[in-house]
C-alpha cells in the first residue's frame, strides 16, 4: 500500500485523492494553509496550477528531496488559451525535475480531466493516465496506485516525453474552452 502526499486540493487534487483510495492506497491533501504540515507521503503530487508551482517549490522543496514528485500540470497560457508557456524544447516537468535533482520527477495525469478521473471512465473506455518519467520504480510505483483504482496507465517513455503529454493536456483543454468538447469528456486509448 503506498502514501501519497497531494499539494493541491482542487478540482484535478480531489479526483486524485479518489483515484489513491479507491485503490486502497492512503493519500494526504494539502491546500494553501497547510504550509507548516510536513509532507508524508513517499509519492507527492502537484496538484496545483503550473504558475504556483515555484511558490510550491521554495516552501516544500527540501522536503520534497528523495520522493516521487507527480507533475500534472499544463503550462498553459490561460489568458489566451493560444500557448504554452515553457520554451518549445522543454516542458513543465523538465524544469521542475532541474529544480528539483534529488527527486524522481514523473508527468502524469495532465492528460486527463478530473471528471474523467472521478468517474474512472471516458465514454465507455476506463480512464488512461500516461506516465512519463526516467526512473523505472518511481513510474512502476505510480503506475502499481493507478490501475489498483481500475484505470488503465500506460508508460509514455522518458521524462523528456513530457513536452508531448503537455501538448497533447493542452489540446484537449482549448477544446473544453471553445466548447468543442466538455469538460467531463477527453480522449480514450483503445489498447
Amino acid at each position: 500500500m503506498a502514501h501519497i502526499s497531494i499539494i493541491g486540493t482542487g478540482n484535478m487534487g480531489q479526483a486524485i485523492s479518489s483515484v489513491v483510495t479507491r485503490g486502497g492506497n492512503t493519500v494526504e491533501l494539502l491546500g494553501r494553509t497547510d504550509i507548516d504540515k510536513p509532507i508524508t507521503g513517499d509519492i507527492v503530487v502537484l496538484a496545483v496550477p503550473y504558475p504556483a508551482v515555484d511558490q510550491v517549490l521554495a516552501q516544500r522543496g527540501g522536503q520534497l528531496e528523495g520522493k516521487i514528485v507527480v507533475d500534472i500540470t499544463n503550462p498553459v497560457n490561460f489568458e489566451t488559451f493560444d500557448s504554452l508557456t515553457v520554451p518549445a524544447d522543454s516542458s513543465a516537468a523538465a524544469e521542475i525535475a532541474g529544480k528539483l535533482p534529488g527527486s524522481r520527477v514523473l508527468k502524469a495525469f495532465n492528460t486527463t480531466f478530473a471528471g474523467t478521473l472521478a468517474a474512472g471512465t471516458v465514454g465507455p473506455l476506463a480512464t488512461t493516465v500516461l506516465v512519463a518519467g526516467d526512473d523505472a520504480d518511481a513510474k512502476a510505483s505510480l503506475v502499481d496506485v493507478i490501475t489498483a483504482a481500475g484505470l488503465k496507465a500506460i508508460d509514455a517513455g522518458a521524462l523528456k516525453r513530457a513536452r508531448e503529454m503537455e501538448a497533447l493536456g493542452f489540446l484537449q483543454i482549448s477544446l473544453a474552452a471553445k466548447e468543442k468538447v466538455s469538460w467531463t469528456g477527453g480522449f480514450g486509448v483503445v489498447a
